[in-house]
């Protein structure tokens, strides 16, 4: 009998159109930002920070940004991890070149040179769709990494090709702690879901989701294919590449091209269908399990008593992700986004069977 909307009256139209338009789910967002923002800094280890929330809340960034094209243009990539890897060369590059320019603006122009990368590889979209547009974007892939591999500028002529990223200084304040990469990570992410969030209920969410719908139908009615199509691509990739960023800068430090190979991809389109296609949510909850899935595999079974090895640990991983896939892909198409919303609409009408 808690979460009911009875009693809640909607007297403008922009009341019934917010975001969240029962009490009951604001005050929830609230509680959950409070305890990101507040709770968590304070009661946290650095492993927690380290090995889970920062990497989860730099490729729920990348989620949404591959989610944008993917489940609300219904534009299939596999070139995730190159545009990733196009924001993090861009941002070092540019911190290294222009060292006075504050890091904050250095990430969002990788994103800005991601964005340009990703509408000319979306180019294509325009001509081929489905299978033949996977291809395409995953040649970008392979282009992308032999091109940080091989043209030395991008890694500043380093004998390996590994790269490291300079201090994390913002505003004259040096981050180096884990808890301050979590907040900053935290503040990026929040900023990109609310923005996500609006666009994709804007009218120009409105016109990708339309192209994903049927896109004959779409240019009948005045949606401009060529339009809807690269912005998705061009917002698609800015995301990726400030999450591609992050990464490199954040989470990783020193990195190679092999940083953001085509597991990386593979692993992003992981997260979007198992967290739920054309979904904001389904992103943090899908970046969130294949986050927790390979280290819950490693420590459940020896703290149970059950030996396995490391090998035998890695194909339980690929296993489970793939029946999973499989299974979200028959069962439910739209992930555990869908899940969560079945769920919020049973409680909606508990204790009562209609």
């Amino acid at each position: 009998m808690i979460y009911r909307e009875a009693g809640q009256f909607k007297t403008t139209y922009r009341a019934d159109q917010a975001v969240f338009p029962i009490l009951q789910d604001r005050i929830a967002i609230l509680l959950i930002l409070a305890v990101a923002f507040i709770g968590v800094p304070a009661l946290a280890s650095d492993y927690l920070f380290l090995a889970i929330l920062i990497p989860f809340l730099i490729l729920s960034m990348a989620a949404i940004g591959l989610n944008i094209l993917v489940g609300y243009c219904g534009q299939i990539s596999l070139g995730t991890g190159g545009f990733m890897a196009v924001g993090a060369y861009a941002a070092y590059n540019i911190a290294l070149r222009v060292p006075e320019l504050n890091l904050l603006i250095v990430f969002l122009l990788a994103g800005g040179c991601a964005a340009l990368v990703g509408v000319l590889f979306g180019i294509p979209s325009l001509r081929i769709k489905g299978f033949y547009l996977a291809v395409a974007t995953l040649a970008a892939q392979f282009f992308l990494d032999w091109l940080f591999s091989r043209v030395g500028w991008f890694t500043n002529y380093t004998a390996s090709g590994s790269v490291t990223a300079p201090q994390l200084k913002f505003f004259g304040y040096i981050v180096h702690a884990p808890t301050g990469k979590y907040l900053l990570c935290l503040c990026l992410v929040t900023v990109a879901a609310v923005v996500a969030k609006n666009l994709v209920r804007g009218r120009l969410g409105r016109s990708w989701m339309a192209i994903r719908d049927m896109d004959i139908a779409a240019e009948i009615i005045g949606i401009r294919p060529l339009q809807a199509k690269l912005s998705a691509f061009a917002v698609s990739s800015f995301f990726i590449g400030v999450s591609g960023a992050l990464w490199a800068f954040v989470y990783l430090e020193s990195w190679e091209p092999l940083a953001f190979d085509i597991n990386r991809s593979f692993s992003l389109l992981f997260m979007v269908i198992i967290g739920g296609l054309g979904s904001i949510l389904g992103c943090f909850l899908g970046a969130a399990f294949i986050t927790i899935m390979p280290i819950f595999l490693n420590q459940v079974p020896a703290a149970l008593g059950i030996p396995l090895s490391t090998a035998t640990v890695s194909h339980l991983e690929f296993m489970i992700f793939g029946a999973l896939i499989v299974f979200f892909l028959i069962v439910e198409p739209h992930g555990l986004a869908r899940l969560w919303a079945i769920g919020k609409q049973k409680l909606r009408l508990w204790p009562f069977p209609h």
